[in-house]
């Protein structure tokens, strides 16, 4: 069995510093390098893109909405023709740098509010979708596992990659608990790994105990949330010990 354990990294902006990407990119097999947009910025990108391919680990674009100073995770109005445009242009942004350091740029996945917005709002969905392909057809599309945004990306025909939470607090519906709410976040690296071997064998348990059915072709560990380092390490051996191969979306 194979999946992709990957994090969302390039989330610093100028002389400001998030996360541990220097020590997280290389527990991973696939990186989401913020776009601009949400976080990061052009030095970051291109430092971020270097580390990656340093370490051999698959990079992504990480397109959010336009909103540095929320970090992508309040709801705006765009339109769908606005989320498409942003998202093209951010996918290109990314795919510049990982071009210019002759990195292929593999994956997209959106980030925080827009990522959430794309898990039942189709016309959403159907926009970064489109986005997506019209920049490269090659590209895989992340999505939160039975999500709008993973039929979408199907539908235009692209590659997908449904995804899954080892860090985050699932409500009984299958979305991801709101952060602003208790127990969002798993910081235990024990139980963040409990999680994702749960994922691998196709169930998560909800906040409220019951159990749902999901899968994943990949697992996400956040890098902005102190302690990713650790949580990522947890959740690796633990996917390791029960046979499971980490590797990156697409890689033969």
């Amino acid at each position: 069995m194979r999946i992709d354990l990957n994090a969302d990294v390039g989330e610093s902006l100028g002389a400001w510093s998030m996360g541990e990407d220097e020590r997280l990119i290389p527990v991973v097999s696939s990186v989401n390098v913020a776009a601009g947009l949400h976080a990061g910025d052009p030095v970051v990108i291109a430092r971020t893109i270097a580390t990656a391919a340093r370490h051999g680990v698959a990079v992504g674009a990480h397109p959010g909405y336009p909103d540095l100073a929320g970090f992508g995770r309040r709801a705006m109005a765009l339109s769908p023709d606005e989320i498409e445009a942003s998202v093209l242009y951010q996918v290109g942004a990314v795919a510049a740098f990982a071009d210019a350091a002759g990195v292929e740029l593999r994956h997209v996945k959106p980030h925080g509010a827009l990522y959430n917005r794309a898990v039942r709002d189709d016309a959403a969905a159907a926009a970064i979708a489109r986005a997506v392909a019209s920049f490269r057809r090659s590209l895989i599309l992340v999505g939160l596992a039975g999500s709008a945004l993973v039929a979408a990306g199907r539908e235009v025909g692209l590659a997908v990659a449904e995804e899954a939470f080892a860090d985050r607090a699932y409500e009984p519906d299958g979305a991801l608990r709101a952060r602003e709410l208790p127990g969002a976040v798993l910081d235990d690296p024990a139980a963040a790994a409990a999680q994702a071997v749960a994922i691998a064998g196709g169930v998560v348990t909800a906040i409220d105990g019951s159990v749902l059915p999901t899968r994943a072709d990949t697992i996400c560990v956040h890098g902005d949330l102190p302690g990713a380092v650790d949580r990522g390490l947890a959740v690796r051996r633990a996917l390791a010990a029960i046979g499971v191969e980490i590797r990156a979306p697409g890689v033969a």
